[in-house]
């Protein structure tokens, strides 16, 4: 078994609406075949103008009342992105996405954005949006390599965030080891290993939430694959925590 390693992309600029994340990516760092690209949602969402300005936003009677000392005008733009809620506990509130995604505030921070006043959404497509920035650094950089689009979540009874994918291309998203056997001749019968996931988690080390650096690089994983980030979600009907 061989390391690998996890690079900061650094000396990106603050990124906009339209802005050539590709070509910024690879202005700063030399890509091979099977690296991974990793970057956080928040730079992606920024270059496809998922801001919104709170002072546009008009809240409803539901946004006051699970807004308590907070500003309702945030809340509203949360009930807009969720498509179900699944905790409240006011002001908090944990919701699942129209994607699918069970996280805090249906994914809307207003940490690192662009200004002041401005809260930034999930991407509409994370899956998508990685699938364009692959094909856009091969192009560039003739590289096969793979992306995953990175967010923060929180989990069931564990203190503190991680990263996980919430967008992937070209990678091994999860890696089903049912009917394997171990040393001792046990055959696996639910083993998933959530690699997506992993590779947010160690990608996430070197972002730092204060640095400003979204894009990370990990080289020397064989995990190339065809899969989504959406087959790392648990179906409602599965969920047992609803």
């Amino acid at each position: 078994m061989t390391g690998f390693s996890v690079t900061p992309v650094t000396g990106l600029p603050e990124l906009r609406e339209g802005d050539d994340l590709a070509g910024a990516i690879v202005e700063r760092i030399d890509l091979a075949d099977g690296d991974v690209v990793v970057v956080a949602q928040k730079a992606i969402s920024k270059v496809e103008g998922r801001v919104v300005a709170v002072a546009d936003i008009e809240a409803s009677e539901q946004a006051r009342e699970l807004a308590a000392d907070t500003d309702p005008r945030r809340i509203q733009v949360i009930l807009d992105e969720a498509a179900e809620l699944v905790r409240t506990r006011p002001p908090l509130i944990i919701a699942r996405t129209k994607h699918g995604f069970v996280c805090g505030s249906a994914g809307v921070d207003a940490s690192n954005a662009p200004e002041e006043g401005t809260l930034v959404l999930l991407p509409l497509d994370p899956d998508g949006s990685a699938a364009r920035l692959r094909d856009e650094l091969r192009e560039r950089t003739g590289a096969n390599v793979g992306v995953l689009v990175t967010d923060s979540f929180g989990r069931p009874w564990r203190a503190g965030t991680t990263d996980v994918a919430i967008g992937a291309a070209g990678v091994e998203v999860l890696r089903i080891l049912d009917g394997e056997k171990d040393p001792a001749g046990y055959e696996l019968h639910a083993t998933r290993m959530a690699l997506g996931d992993q590779i947010a988690g160690a990608a996430q080390l070197v972002f730092g939430k204060l640095d400003r650096v979204p894009v990370a690089v990990v080289r020397g994983l064989d995990v190339a694959g065809d899969q989504t980030a959406a087959e790392l979600v648990i179906p409602p009907e599965t969920d047992l925590f609803r």
